[in-house]
């Protein structure tokens, strides 16, 4: 688990967003960490100390003045593997930019050495404001990792420019990608593909199949998290973007054969986690079929294969990761498409397996690599899934 027996140090400061404050240190405690709270004089005007105290087990930090903490603020800072200031007030992201550290939160800042996380929260206009912008802007510039803010209501309402604090789920994203540093991830152009493709028969009807996306935008929410610079290629999904994650849509084998081809020479890794048809129809009529016809009788022509097509383009030392779904699981049929396809690690699986395959949230693969590598991974959600597929692709990258 990434938070496991982590410290991680939360600042919240005086803004009505300090609700969600207490939503993320929940959250960060359920994943495992040890978190500690500092709370502003102001943030304890909306939430009490006793409401952290209860979520993490542990005492608040309020004031640089409180018998037996006289060096609490430094400790904490040297100490934390992460700081997050949640809600960021403008005034707090004024006094962080200025190095002032007349009180905890502030001293404690100042003393981290580790990755700071700001999730800055104010009215519109003031996050717009000339001082606030160059505020944000120095503290990125130092390294400090800004989330949002992002449109949406505000305490004095509705605002379409940014102000509203983001969610903590989003924070936690962000938060995660700031403590990868040690990945071999971090910088790397990872391309991902996702979800079937469709083969018109007409304008309304397609041939497709029953992949959901869901594995690989998994692959590609973990590839964000742990520093990657993450392309997300899939056809038509259900499911939402990752956050942080570029993304192109797109519908037939054709269109994911272009895709891939024009994403190929700048990727670090290639996970080709996608469904695309293996067959489309001879002939797409211009019009739809009506029933009135009777009985269609269709012709079928093989579409083009991705991997071996796109061999040549490959960036000279990428990792190349493919997936082999088959009825059934097939060692033999997973080792040919290794060697055919050029691939560094085949994931194999059983479509007819329950709980693996399409439209579900878990999987069970098999994973061969070109230099005899063998294992099997047991039934886990398609996130725990996609770490351990990394893990095998952060060690290729070395």
């Amino acid at each position: 688990m990434l938070w496991a027996n982590r410290h991680v140090v939360v600042g919240v400061t005086g803004g009505i967003a300090c609700y969600k404050s207490c939503y993320l240190v929940r959250r960060l405690v359920e994943a495992g960490a040890q978190v500690d709270v500092i709370l502003t004089r102001g943030a304890a005007e909306f939430v009490t100390p006793v409401t952290f105290e209860a979520l993490t087990g542990r005492p608040v930090f309020s004031s640089l003045w409180e018998p037996g903490r006289a060096l609490a603020h430094v400790q904490l800072g040297r100490s934390a593997d992460l700081f997050i200031v949640a809600p960021a007030t403008a005034h707090t992201l004024a006094r962080i930019r200025h190095g002032f550290a007349d009180d905890f939160l502030t001293a404690a800042v100042l003393a981290a050495q580790c990755p700071v996380v700001l999730a800055p929260a104010m009215n519109d206009a003031m996050f717009a404001a000339p001082p606030t912008v160059e505020n944000v802007a120095e503290l990125r510039s130092r390294g400090m990792t800004v989330v949002g803010p992002e449109g949406g209501p505000l305490a004095e309402g509705a605002a379409d420019r940014p102000g509203r604090m983001s969610e903590p789920d989003t924070i936690l994203a962000y938060a995660r990608r700031a403590v990868a540093s040690a990945s071999p991830l971090v910088g790397r152009r990872v391309v991902v593909t996702a979800g079937p493709t469709r083969e018109s028969l007409d304008p309304v009807r397609v041939i497709t199949n029953r992949s959901s996306g869901k594995m690989g935008y998994r692959l590609a929410e973990a590839a964000w998290q742990r520093g990657a610079n993450v392309l997300l290629i899939s056809g038509p999904s259900g499911e939402a973007v990752p956050i942080g994650v570029e993304f192109e849509a797109i519908e037939s084998t054709a269109d994911l054969h272009g895709a891939v081809q024009r994403a190929l020479p700048a990727a670090d890794v290639l996970i080709m986690a996608a469904a695309p048809a293996d067959y489309r129809p001879s002939e797409s009529t211009p019009t739809k079929r009506p029933r009135q016809q009777g009985p269609v009788s269709l012709s079928f022509e093989p579409t083009v294969d991705i991997l071996v097509a796109t061999q040549p383009d490959r960036k000279p030392g990428a990792v190349v990761v493919g997936f082999a779904l088959e009825t059934g699981l097939d060692l033999g049929k997973a080792k040919a498409k290794l060697e055919r396809k050029g691939l560094d690690f085949v994931v194999g699986n059983d479509a007819l397996e329950p709980g693996a395959g399409f439209e579900v949230d878990t999987n069970r693969v098999l994973v061969l690599g070109r230099d005899g590598f063998r294992r099997e991974f047991p039934l886990a959600s398609k996130s725990v899934v996609a770490e351990q597929i990394l893990d095998l692709v952060e060690t290729k990258l070395g």
